[in-house]
């Protein structure tokens, strides 16, 4: 009688749930009320992710971050990754670090790792313009677990990260003010993380489209006092990327949500934020437009003054909505 009853409540919470189907596609969802999403991974594959599913303790405590590894980039190393140990000097003293050059650190999202495509995408276009030190963080020991669990590694992930780059400066050279933050999904929220244990000291923090499910109303989250300057650029709000204006400029980029031009379901238009900051980078042609509200971004009908979307610029200021629209395809 036990497993009838059992049998039957698993039958009922099935019918109950709107379990999607088609891989990719997330029209079903609702922030904050679906139980069910479908996330990309680093290699683009689908992954129906419950938002309900049990948080793994097992794998996680206070030194999460501590797993963290460190890639450096510079032009003479552009392809070839050296590793950086935190609390290794010798590390630095035997790599291409100049501390007398700007640092730009990024952090990839759920299920990819340092060697995913937006690490190489983001790094190639800075040093394509600039003569700097470019960081990868690879975080994948947390970043490949369930994504509920991933969830909760982020504060320790950003606080180890934020402990770090205190670190490099300190033994390295250089000062936060040269410093500039990007993270994608997760990773955006992990660089606010960062960033407020720096104290808000860095110059500039990226968010691009920061991870939405889980994360509204979350104390974690990316938001404006991280840094000197923080930035968001949402591409999918609503579904893998928040909708909510959590930095001090907010971009919404054709209306800031699914579907991007090009794109076919939310996982490319939540992807879509990382191939317009690397255009931006080169070009920074993206022209935003002030918004008065969020339904104005969200709808394209944005006509105030005027704060390029991106670019490299470290001393980047400004504050507000802004609305812009975008080609289909590079440099868009």
């Amino acid at each position: 009688m036990k497993l009838l009853v059992v049998v039957l409540a698993a039958v009922s919470l099935c019918a109950s749930e709107d379990i999607p189907q088609v891989p990719g596609d997330n029209s079903h969802y609702v922030e904050g009320v679906s139980r069910y999403i479908w996330m990309p991974d680093g290699e683009g594959a689908q992954h129906l992710v419950d938002l309900h599913e049990p948080v793994d303790e097992s794998v996680l405590d206070e030194r999460n971050g501590a797993l963290n590894e460190y890639w450096l980039f510079t032009r003479r190393n552009s392809n070839n990754r050296q590793l950086i140990r935190h609390g290794d000097v010798n590390t630095i003293r035997n790599s291409n670090y100049n501390g007398g050059r700007p640092l730009m650190v990024i952090v990839h999202g759920w299920n990819n790792n340092g060697h995913s495509g937006l690490n190489a995408l983001i790094r190639d276009a800075y040093l394509a313009v600039a003569d700097a030190n470019v960081i990868v963080v690879d975080w994948r020991n947390h970043a490949n677990s369930p994504y509920n669990t991933a969830v909760r590694a982020v504060p320790s992930v950003g606080q180890h990260l934020g402990d770090f780059v205190g670190w490099l400066l300190s033994n390295g050279g250089g000062n936060w003010n040269n410093v500039h933050l990007v993270g994608f999904s997760l990773g955006a929220h992990v660089v606010g993380n960062a960033g407020r244990r720096g104290g808000g000291r860095a110059s500039r923090i990226t968010g691009l489209d920061p991870a939405g499910p889980q994360w509204g109303r979350n104390n974690n989250a990316l938001r404006g006092s991280d840094g000197q300057y923080v930035e968001a650029i949402h591409t999918d709000g609503g579904y893998l990327g928040i909708m909510d204006p959590i930095g001090n400029a907010n971009f919404y980029p054709n209306g800031g949500r699914n579907r991007q031009p090009g794109c076919s379901n939310s996982a490319c238009s939540h992807g879509r934020a990382n191939y317009l900051f690397a255009s931006s980078i080169r070009t920074n042609h993206f022209n935003g437009r002030r918004c008065n509200n969020l339904s104005q971004a969200q709808n394209n009908q944005c006509t105030g003054a005027n704060l390029r979307m991106g670019n490299s610029i470290l001393n980047k200021r400004g504050s507000g909505l802004y609305g812009l629209r975008t080609g289909s395809n590079w440099p868009f």
